[in-house]
């Protein structure tokens, strides 16, 4: 069965929208997905064909000929009866051959599940990943929880599992490994968030992390930041963390949106910024991030900042190749989007593109680590970390 990977970077704030900073432009929409009232399948394909024309922010980097596209299935779904059954989940069919190249690694559509009982998402991504030699399921969440800290971390440490204030279940663990070395696990960057709500099971880990950090003892020799398989979050988290860690302004990358209906209408790059948090101090020390194939969105957002830093390195394998924000289309001309009303489909695809200050775009191929150990769920089961002990390792050379 298809498992499902969470990916997201969301922009839920103005002070995020700063990190981000192309705007909308006013310009007109004569033919916009939501205007195609997709009652035949004829109409629901020109509403998906033109959302992704307008609006899929890739158009210039991506291989995928979109007029091709076109030209291939116009006729194939012009033939398509959308009150058929068999004929509705055969154009999901048809949508996953069509979006099968895209290289956007947020993308995906999903339809309603009463419509269609299964196969109700498309996720070209996830679909390639798997495929790909050398695969291999994330690691279980219970191994951090449960596992870990018997292996490496000091006594004294603390964790904790929320499944009440946030979306998603999320899991932390803070702690020391031989009383000189920070260590912090988190599952999803609702960081911000979590530290504010009073209850959250989450909260008093995260305090534990950022009163190690505000101000850093001089006994500390480094920090490993473990971000294995997070998929990712809110974009406030990047100043919340990483703004901790710095003194002044980090310019790491760049963002730029599409400012017109054309396929290749684009804004001008703009600065990606870390900005420093009131009181914080620059740490000198070793920061060493731990990411992996599950590794998305503002996890790979924020693998680039750390790199970005003099002391900064990123070990591991390769991550997912999800770098573009997601935002509410009243922010930018591109991004998700919905059509339909028979057979309704909505697609969920990246509002902005990002490029490392190197000027490499890492979106569909995904970040390279600077020391290579990739996970091995054999030796995890045998209780021993390869990741964890190489990270130790650099820091103590």
């Amino acid at each position: 069965m298809k498992k499902r990977i969470q990916r997201f970077i969301l922009l839920t704030s103005a002070s995020a929208m700063l990190f981000f900073s192309a705007c909308k432009k006013e310009i007109s929409t004569p033919n916009p997905p939501s205007s195609y009232t997709g009652s035949n399948f004829n109409d629901l394909f020109d509403a998906f064909w033109n959302g992704m024309n307008n609006n899929y922010v890739f158009w210039d980097i991506d291989t995928t000929n979109w007029d091709r596209v076109y030209n291939q299935y116009k006729p194939i779904f012009a033939n398509l009866n959308i009150y058929s059954d068999n004929d509705v989940r055969s154009s999901v069919n048809y949508f996953r051959q069509m979006v099968a190249g895209l290289i956007d690694g947020h993308y995906n559509i999903t339809f309603p599940k009463s419509q269609l009982l299964s196969d109700s998402s498309i996720d070209p991504a996830f679909d390639r990943k798997r495929n790909t030699p050398g695969y291999h399921d994330p690691i279980p969440l219970g191994y951090f929880f449960f596992d870990l800290p018997k292996i490496f971390l000091d006594s004294g440490y603390v964790e904790g599992v929320d499944s009440t204030h946030t979306a998603r279940l999320a899991v932390a663990v803070s702690g020391t490994i031989n009383h000189n070395i920070l260590y912090f696990y988190f599952n999803t960057f609702e960081l911000q968030a979590l530290y504010l709500t009073p209850g959250s099971a989450v909260q008093a880990v995260i305090k534990n992390f950022i009163s190690s950090i505000s101000p850093i003892s001089p006994s500390v020799k480094g920090i490993i930041l473990d971000l294995r398989g997070n998929g990712g979050g809110d974009v406030n988290d990047l100043d919340f963390l990483v703004g901790r860690m710095i003194d002044k302004p980090l310019k790491f990358g760049y963002t730029r949106a599409k400012n017109g209906q054309g396929r290749l209408d684009y804004s001008p790059w703009a600065p990606a910024i870390v900005t420093p948090q009131p009181g914080s101090s620059a740490i000198s020390i070793p920061i060493i991030v731990i990411a992996d194939n599950f590794s998305a969105s503002l996890s790979e957002i924020t693998t680039l900042a750390i790199k970005t830093l003099p002391n900064g390195k990123f070990l591991g394998e390769t991550t997912w190749g999800a770098n573009g924000p997601l935002a509410p289309n009243v922010y930018f001309n591109g991004g998700q989007f919905t059509a339909g009303t028979i057979l309704t489909l909505s697609v969920f695809t990246s509002s902005t593109m990002f490029k490392y200050i190197n000027d490499q775009i890492y979106e569909g191929k995904g970040i390279p680590p600077d020391v290579a150990v990739p996970d091995n769920l054999n030796s995890l089961k045998r209780g021993i970390d390869l990741q964890v002990a190489q990270a130790v390792s650099l820091i103590n050379q």
